[in-house]
């Protein structure tokens, strides 16, 4: 007789016995999370740290509201507990990044084949700020302006350095390895003495955009040492900004820089072996500017197949083996030109070109079909940056404490890193197990899968299992009790968008 109605207390569920000759059913594992998980330890954290850094992780990744410490703390169901550990976590500094990356940056170097280059990108964004107690928040240009007025924006400048994650023929996806902050030197007062305008020159160089990146350049190179890839070639692709003299003269060994030029850049040809005394020549004579290059019918094109938009292009190049910049000293480089892809904006539109791009490579004998899709691989860095603000909201806590308003975005592009690994670990770096079905509106099936089908995709690990379902339909279970899940669904879906 069932005594529920009656104010009884629920008796425990018993098992039901298999039908002879039926399996028994499992619940389906969580290898997303699993990975995740496993990626987590490897980092060599202290116990307690890491438990609530795996907190925080879990939560920024599958967050509904604004990525605060407040919605952190809700969308894991702690509003009803302390909160003051939850933010000395990052103003003690009991967390460090560094760790984290390291994680993501051995996994990355172990997905690919050890004897080949490992490619990365480097390129510097912008998080907005508002308040105006939050350190190192200055009033910078805003790169999303109109083109005929430089708008300005109260942010913060961070450097990011990506690493290209193999994920099929000539394929790769990029993933955050090293996020730090870059800010501007502050200008004195206009009635400040000469020191104190000579120490800001001093810091203006020592803090540039350029300075910056070119030590992260040599810190990573540093750190792939340490992890025993001493003998792995690294090639770091970057745009004009980064392609100067302060990084191309302090390259570390085994560096390869691939960065994009001017068309009206003075080059010059090797200089002419000397056998009497003096200082030997640095340059030859002038050549012709890249943009002259490409206009010269005497230097023939060639086609050269690499991966872009979806799918294999055959692109138009140019190249002059060996010459030498002003910017580079004695280095010997590689320039190459790129014709623009023909495009239509419509399917019976007019052919569309843009302009053509000049890059030059550190490298001379590298071959030139694989500097080329390195360069392409570039882009996917802007797609880290649009994802990291739109779907982990990177920049949305409004932390005042210098050592918290460098960690918290710091630990969050580490939870985005850690979620592109993890994935590839445990499905392959461009697939992704259908469990949620899609849209009736997609119709093509997709190259690879989103960071948003990755993150619903562990949301479903999480949260299906307190439901019971694994699939849309699915039959009853015996048990009526939900159990328990990390993060609670109530907290995620019920306070979280009230706290942002």
């Amino acid at each position: 007789m069932d005594h529920r109605g009656q104010g009884q207390p629920d008796s425990p569920p018993q098992a039901r016995t298999p039908v002879s000759g039926a399996p028994k059913k499992k619940e389906s594992p969580a290898p997303l999370l699993t990975a995740l998980d496993r990626l987590l330890a490897e980092a060599g954290l202290p116990p307690d740290t890491l438990a609530r850094v795996r907190q925080h992780v879990v939560s920024q990744l599958v967050c509904l509201g604004r990525h605060t410490i407040t919605g952190l703390i809700t969308t894991a169901g702690r509003q009803f507990h302390d909160w003051s550990a939850e933010y000395r976590l990052y103003s003690h500094e009991r967390v460090d990044p560094e760790p984290l990356f390291r994680a993501v940056r051995r996994a990355v170097g172990a997905a690919g084949d050890a004897h080949r280059p490992l490619v990365g990108a480097l390129d510097d964004t912008l998080l907005p700020r508002r308040g105006t107690h939050i350190p190192d928040a200055q009033y910078l240009r805003d790169p999303l302006g109109p083109p005929f007025r430089p708008n300005l924006i109260r942010a913060q400048r961070w450097i990011q350095l990506s690493l290209a994650l193999p994920a099929g023929p000539n394929q790769a996806r990029l993933v955050p390895v090293d996020f730090v902050p870059a800010p501007p030197a502050a200008k004195p007062r206009r009635t400040a003495d000469a020191r104190a305008w000579a120490a800001y020159r001093q810091r203006q160089r020592q803090q540039s955009l350029a300075q910056v990146g070119a030590d992260r350049l040599r810190a990573f190179r540093a750190q792939l040492d340490a992890d025993g890839n001493a003998h792995r070639p690294f090639w770091a692709t970057v745009d004009g900004s980064y392609t100067n003299r302060t990084v191309l003269r302090t390259l570390p060994e085994r560096t390869v820089l691939i960065g994009r030029i001017r068309g009206d850049a003075k080059l010059y040809a090797p200089p002419p072996p000397s056998r009497g005394r003096g200082r030997r020549r640095v340059y030859g004579r002038p050549l012709p500017t890249p943009e002259a290059f490409r206009q010269d019918p005497t230097l023939p094109w060639k086609r050269v197949p690499a991966f872009a938009a979806g799918r294999i292009h055959r692109f138009r190049i140019k190249t002059v083996p060996i010459v030498r910049w002003r910017a580079s000293g004695p280095r010997n480089l590689r320039l190459i030109i790129i014709a623009p892809l023909a495009y239509r904006l419509t399917t019976n539109g007019r052919l569309l070109y843009r302009k053509p791009a000049y890059l030059i490579c550190t490298d001379p004998r590298a071959p030139l079909a694989e500097v080329l899709q390195a360069y392409l691989w570039r882009w996917d860095i802007e797609v880290n940056f649009k994802e990291e603000k739109s779907l982990l909201g990177i920049g949305h806590a409004k932390v005042r404490h210098p050592s918290s308003a460098v960690r918290v975005p710091a630990v969050a592009v580490c939870a985005y890193g850690l979620l592109l690994t993890a994935t590839a670990r445990a499905f392959g770096a461009n697939r992704l197990p259908r469990v949620l079905p899609p849209p009736k509106w997609r119709r093509r099936p997709k190259q690879r899968p989103s960071t948003q089908d990755v993150i619903n995709h562990l949301r479903h690990e999480l949260w299906c299992q307190g439901l019971r379902l694994s699939h849309f339909v699915s039959p009853a279970s015996d048990n009526t009790k939900c159990p328990k899940i990390v993060p609670p669904l109530e907290s995620a879906l019920c306070y979280t968008v009230a706290a942002g």
